[in-house]
């Protein structure tokens, strides 16, 4: 992949540069949705990693993912139907089980020894469904597992809220966002009180504190959300190259609201990802069921509302490698560094990709610069 610290030449207007894109898809674990989504009786084409693939449950709900054409003569199998724990080709009936073998051939006694597609590893987590990508084929590592949300496992949740969006350009840009600190104060109306990253092998962190005036949206529209000023202390972790759990402690309208953000991807092709934005709040507890469901379900909107003003920015923004920084901005090129591991062969991976890296960013110039910004605009 290659990060590049490009300068320009002389004295000249400086210039945005960037290289080519990946020519492989990121080694980890891709969420593509809610896992009972796919337990409807039918196959679903998946487009993915620059190709198809095809998902079902079988018979006793074990979801399977294959590739997604039969290899006889091309059909794609998110076309068939499932028989059993088989996928059926639509075009001449081949059945292929969830090891990517063919099962049957209903025309023929002789089945080729040949006749085998991948069977792509797969794992649930909280409801949630992934699948594992590695261009050199290997197993996914037992410490690669992405956790569960233990309150949403117990029942203390909200259900999911979960959409999905076609991002059209490559996936690093999406990413960035775990260093670039500066951002919530012009895209959210938020002040970054702390913001720290922590990198360790396959697990990237941003934890910071945030609030926001009252008269800053919490979401977009920009009306007031809180009659105070809304807070909340948030941890949003990377668990590999593709999915994020943003875990938030706030306090909304008088409220202490838990709060989890999924913030995830699987790319369709090196210039165009799939986004999932999934969100879930604790019920808060000593009020009425529907109260609580209502509020926390309130929360879980508004969340939304602002995690999509940064979706817009990507939506319109431009690829650069050499971003010019300044001294107070987040470490973006350490966290491309990190990042770039998940594109490399294993025996390929660099100490300083993995390494335990703890950075504070020191917000006081900035936070300064924004309160007397606000200030005045009161005056």
């Amino acid at each position: 992949m290659g990060v590049q610290t490009l300068q320009a030449a002389g004295t000249g207007d400086y210039k945005i540069q960037a290289g080519p894109l990946p020519e492989r898809y990121a080694r980890g674990w891709h969420v593509i949705g809610l896992a009972e989504s796919y337990r409807d009786g039918k196959p679903h084409e998946l487009e993915i990693f620059g190709t198809k693939l095809v998902v079902f449950a079988g018979a006793e709900g074990r979801i399977t993912i294959l590739d997604g054409y039969c290899p006889h003569m091309g059909a794609s199998l998110g076309q068939g139907e499932i028989l059993g724990d088989n996928v059926s080709c639509p075009f001449h009936g081949w059945q292929w089980g969830p090891d990517g073998r063919c099962a049957k051939i209903p025309f023929s006694s002789r089945i080729p020894p040949r006749a085998k597609i991948k069977s792509w590893p797969v794992m649930e987590a909280s409801g949630q469904l992934f699948v594992y990508n590695d261009p050199e084929g290997n197993p996914p590592p037992p410490e690669v597992a992405i956790p569960s949300i233990e309150p949403y496992d117990r029942g203390e949740c909200t259900p999911w809220n979960w959409e999905t969006l076609v991002i059209p350009t490559n996936c690093r840009e999406l990413i960035d966002n775990v260093s670039d600190n500066t951002h919530f104060y012009y895209v959210h109306g938020w002040l970054p009180r702390s913001f720290k990253n922590v990198f360790h092998g396959h697990i990237a962190s941003q934890i910071a504190v945030y609030e926001t005036r009252k008269d800053r949206a919490l979401g977009t529209g920009g009306e007031a959300q809180n009659e105070d000023n809304f807070s909340m202390e948030s941890d949003g972790t990377y668990y590999g190259p593709a999915y994020m759990i943003n875990s938030q402690a706030a306090m909304y309208k008088g409220n202490k609201i838990d709060c989890w953000l999924i913030n995830a991807h699987y790319p369709i092709t090196p210039n165009s990802f799939m986004l999932h934005c999934g969100v879930t709040a604790r019920k808060v507890p000593g009020l009425p069921d529907d109260v609580a469901l209502a509020v926390a379900n309130e929360y879980a909107k508004a969340f939304r509302d602002a995690f999509f003003q940064d979706v817009h920015i990507w939506q319109h923004k431009t690829r650069i490698d050499n971003p010019i920084l300044s001294q107070h901005d987040g470490p973006i090129y350490q966290l491309r560094r990190w990042y770039e591991q998940f594109y490399v062969d294993v025996k390929d991976i660099q100490p300083d990709m993995v390494a335990h890296t703890e950075i504070d960013v020191d917000m006081s110039k900035p936070l300064a610069a924004w309160e007397a910004e606000q200030k005045a605009l009161d005056t």
